[in-house]
């Protein structure tokens, strides 16, 4: 039975955790530790949470769940701070993005808590309880990572926990999730913000980089966009696995600078051809590590008022736009007008209406 349940960081996943587990265990318990009053007050006012906290107290000590919703660092410092102060059956778990370290300082603990690590794969590039939301965790994959002090008892709960919010839970170890987030989160992450690097050091006076830097450029680089003390976090906590594969990335780069300079057009084509036939068997819409864009394209003339026609049409079927312009660089886009949504409940319903009304409105893989 768990009736009480402590959220300590309420941010973009805390404050989303806390709006999803209101509105589907409404009778529940809910507690919250923050260093921002504001949102700890606006979550009281809006009956997010019972209670807000600056600090722990009984309430948060007493919680048959604690969820540790930090940077990996922070969390480590929290757990410290709870160890032996918490009941002995409090699950403690958190949602790092990297996992060995974390676990590896619980089961060195001399009273270790019950501790299940935890990883869920949503998110966005917004961060702050401001942008929280329920359904964040919906139809999302959540990683699971027991510890030596996690038992069938904790894990089952966990497992509940998540799929009232909508989550799919899976279970694995440590080091194979730090190795799979490295390879296609962390990794990803390092590039994309070397590529905005490159071209900073490729930009002109005239400011012709970013001005041209939209589209393809824009969309690849999204990432770089996120919050670089998180990653300062996650690099480091997962330095074993991130610079091996960064010297791995290095070498196929090195190995395709030489197949060009032979012009050895056979390895560039398989080069390209090998990575579009795995890139095209992942699962469309699907929620990953790295947040997903919601964005139709449409292609429209431009004549007057067109823009306006779609939003008064979108806007009457109650379709929440969070932004929609005229994309001017749209090398490989189909559709100059590009309409960013709020999720993928409003991007299915907008590409429905859009397409019934004689649009031609592409959806982003």
């Amino acid at each position: 039975m768990v009736e009480s349940i402590s959220i300590i960081g309420l941010g973009l996943i805390g404050g989303s955790l806390a709006k999803a587990l209101r509105q589907k265990r409404p009778g529940l318990k809910l507690f919250a530790i923050d260093s921002s009053t504001s949102s700890l007050r606006l979550a009281e006012q809006e009956g997010v949470i019972d209670r807000g906290y600056a600090e722990g107290c009984s309430d948060i000590y007493n919680s048959d769940v604690i969820f540790i919703c930090t940077p990996v660092r922070k969390a480590i410092d929290y757990i410290s701070g709870l160890s032996g102060k918490i009941k002995k059956t409090c699950i403690l778990t958190d949602v790092a993005s990297t996992k060995s370290e974390i676990c590896q300082y619980v089961e060195g603990l001399s009273n270790p808590p019950v501790f299940v690590g935890g990883h869920p794969m949503a998110g966005t590039e917004k961060s702050g309880y401001s942008n929280s939301f329920a359904h964040l965790f919906e139809n999302a994959y959540y990683v699971l990572t027991p510890a030596n002090t996690s038992d069938t008892r904790a894990l089952a709960v966990m497992k509940d926990i998540l799929k009232d919010i909508g989550a799919i839970p899976i279970v694995v170890t440590a080091g194979q999730h730090d190795l799979v987030t490295g390879c296609i989160s962390h990794v990803p992450h390092v590039i994309a913000s070397a590529l905005v690097k490159l071209a900073i050091q490729k930009e002109n006076s005239e400011g012709l980089v970013k001005l041209l830097a939209a589209g393809g450029f824009k969309d690849i680089t999204r990432i770089a966009s996120s919050n670089p003390t998180m990653w300062e976090n996650i690099v480091l906590s997962n330095s074993d696995i991130v610079v091996p594969l960064l010297k791995d990335y290095i070498k196929i780069i090195e190995i395709f600078i030489q197949q060009i300079s032979l012009s050895d057009n056979r390895a560039i084509h398989d080069f390209f051809n090998s990575a579009k036939l795995f890139r095209d068997s992942f699962a469309s819409g699907t929620p990953g590590l790295i947040p997903l864009s919601f964005e139709l394209l449409v292609d429209v003339l431009d004549e007057p008022g067109i823009i306006g026609s779609i939003a008064t049409l979108l806007g009457a079927s109650g379709i929440n736009i969070k932004n929609m312009n005229v994309s001017n660089s749209r090398e490989f886009e189909q559709g100059c007008l590009r309409i960013t949504l709020s999720d993928q409940f409003n991007t299915d319903k907008a590409y429905d209406i859009l397409t019934e009304n004689s649009y031609r409105v592409f959806k982003k893989d």
